[in-house]
């Protein structure tokens, strides 16, 4: 990148847009939508074959990987999903994170982060620290835009505990066209705030729950950005207003 001077002399950088990668995990099926769209193009019918051009088009971009830029802090907590805030609720942690080595009992800010089938779906870490736990639950695949999702569906929980001692658990959940919730870390993982963790294909939800210290920072109809959207700071517990327009 080009670096720049401003008036008082000090150095800056500009950034210029570029397309975003494939993940490793969606180009499998990108060549194979593209090999089918190809036979059918030239051996099928021109029309279906378009068609499918489409349905190529919308799975490269379903598996795009943009990088992201993450605030730096110790108190800060990351969105770990893009997509739209759908709830903000005051509710105790799911059994899966709580624990002498987990959450501790008690009410937690759950914000709730729905991915459409339009959204990024790499889910990224809200702090850094070490993988405490990854608890993998089975279960079904009803809307996941419903609060009863959080208990019914195929989900799986991470608990991430940072360098002084905080614990930030999250959940990522199945929902109705979602078949799959991929891991890219492990249990003893040291992972960086923003750092890529997972995948849930196909429409999906990340709820993150924020300790009783950390009012969030987002509104609900607000968009996320994994990776660079501020949920939360610790100690700061005054929530902000805003509204819809």
């Amino acid at each position: 990148m080009p670096a720049l001077k401003k008036p008082d002399g000090a150095i800056t950088t500009t950034v210029k847009w570029r397309f975003p990668s494939i993940h490793p995990e969606g180009r499998k099926y990108v060549v194979g939508a593209a090999f089918v769209t190809l036979a059918v193009y030239t051996m099928v019918s021109h029309f279906v074959g378009w068609l499918l051009v489409g349905l190529t088009i919308w799975l490269g971009t379903f598996f795009r990987d943009p990088i992201r830029t993450t605030p730096r802090g110790d108190k800060l907590i990351i969105a770990p999903a893009d997509g739209l805030i759908t709830m903000i609720a005051k509710v105790p942690p799911p059994p899966e994170l709580r624990g002498p080595d987990a959450l501790a009992d008690g009410e937690y800010t759950r914000v709730s982060i729905f991915m459409s089938v339009f959204d990024v779906h790499i889910n990224r870490a809200p702090i850094s620290g070490r993988v405490k736990r990854i608890s993998y639950v089975p279960g079904k695949f009803i809307n996941a835009d419903l609060d009863k999702a959080s208990e019914d569906n195929e989900r799986q929980h991470l608990l991430i505990e940072g360098a002084d001692g905080l614990r930030i658990g999250f959940t990522q959940i199945a929902g109705l066209v979602a078949r799959r919730i991929l891991s890219f870390v492990k249990e003893g993982d040291v992972v960086e705030a923003g750092q890529r963790v997972g995948l849930i294909r196909f429409g999906s939800r990340v709820d993150l729950y924020l300790p009783q210290s950390a009012a969030p920072r987002v509104l609900l109809g607000q968009r996320a950005i994994a990776g660079e959207t501020v949920l939360g700071i610790v100690g700061l517990d005054i929530p902000v207003t805003g509204i819809s327009q």
